[in-house]
């Protein structure tokens, strides 16, 4: 879905026109987290947000993956396969597996460790153990109570932070926030801005870490990017981050086009974007996630060798392996 704009801005009218509806709502997905979840066996860590839409939730799963591995440890992604239409539990396969099966992060994150889609979560971590998880990470799932989890981490972009701070739908957040500050463990805050600041300090006050976090591009992304002018086209959480993150980094974007999260590109979509980048002799330029979305369905994959990704790892900053090392003693 594409986010409203009075999401983002000052309680106005509209989302005082939505006041009963997310009332309703706030109390369900209230009542929805304080149900009791079950214990599998090994200790899961849930990576999730307070609010819809993006924030870095699947590079910070995988930045948590490639610490666990140096710890030791075998940890399996489950996923719920958002836009997938495997209902699972299925363990995902690049070479076998397309977004519209699958979803398009758990596609993404199957190149560099072991994913399972299941809607019912459980059912997931069961196969996730069935082929050896030590450690599940749950991505997604902070408000699904089908699970315990022995560490919730919750992502937030600084740019955005909460927005107007309202339940859906007369704001992002997908359960009133104490409740689910009740359950953070921690709190990731990646890229630079004031906007969850204040968050950060109610995090900070409880005695839980508040740990930032960017988002870096691989040299040989930018090597690629930074000798042309481009056209960057995303359609992900927050597209403009992907703009910003491109402008950082010395990359020349002349032209921009934002498609909603999960966006099912058709042909015309790309073959247009395309036209314009030969007119205007640009390099066409997408997020991982996208490109996988696009190489994965037969009717656009032969579009994909004519998109430059941009490949990007999440670095964290302060003692995650510390919080790790602890929470994998106590499980």
């Amino acid at each position: 879905m594409r986010e409203p704009g009075f999401w983002h801005r000052p309680p106005s009218w509209q989302a005082r026109l939505l006041a009963l509806p997310a009332m309703i709502y706030g109390r369900i997905a209230t009542r929805r987290l304080a149900r009791p979840g079950r214990r599998v066996g090994v200790p899961v860590i849930c990576v999730g947000n307070y609010h819809l839409g993006g924030a870095g939730k699947t590079p910070t799963v995988l930045a948590l993956a490639a610490l666990l591995r140096k710890m030791g440890e075998q940890p399996v992604v489950v996923s719920r396969g958002y836009g997938g239409r495997l209902a699972g539990p299925a363990a995902v396969e690049p070479t076998q597996h397309s977004a519209a099966e699958v979803g398009d992060e758990p596609l993404m994150m199957a190149s560099e460790v072991p994913v399972i889609v299941a809607r019912d979560r459980a059912a997931g971590a069961a196969m996730a153990i069935a082929r050896g998880a030590s450690v599940i990470l749950l991505d997604d799932g902070f408000q699904n109570p089908a699970l315990v989890k022995d560490a919730s981490i919750i992502v937030i972009d600084a740019r955005r932070g909460l927005g107007n701070g309202l339940v859906f739908p007369a704001g992002p957040l997908r359960a009133a926030l104490e409740p689910q500050l009740e359950r953070t463990d921690a709190l990731v805050i990646v890229g630079h801005g004031s906007a969850a600041d204040a968050l950060a300090a109610k995090v900070a006050a409880r005695g839980r870490p508040v740990w930032r976090a960017e988002l870096a591009p691989q040299p040989s992304s930018l090597a690629v990017l930074r000798s042309r002018r481009c056209l960057a086209f995303a359609g992900i959480g927050d597209p403009a981050r992907f703009v910003a993150t491109l402008r950082t980094h010395g990359v020349e974007v002349v032209r921009e086009a934002a498609f909603a999260d999960h966006h099912a590109y058709r042909r015309e979509e790309i073959e247009a974007l395309a036209a314009t980048a030969r007119t205007e002799a640009l390099a066409l330029v997408t997020t991982q996630k996208d490109l996988v979305r696009i190489a994965s369905d037969p009717a656009l994959a032969d579009l994909a060798p004519s998109l430059t990704a941009l490949r990007v790892r999440l670095v964290l900053e302060g003692d995650v392996e510390g919080f790790l090392a602890r929470l994998l003693r106590r499980g």
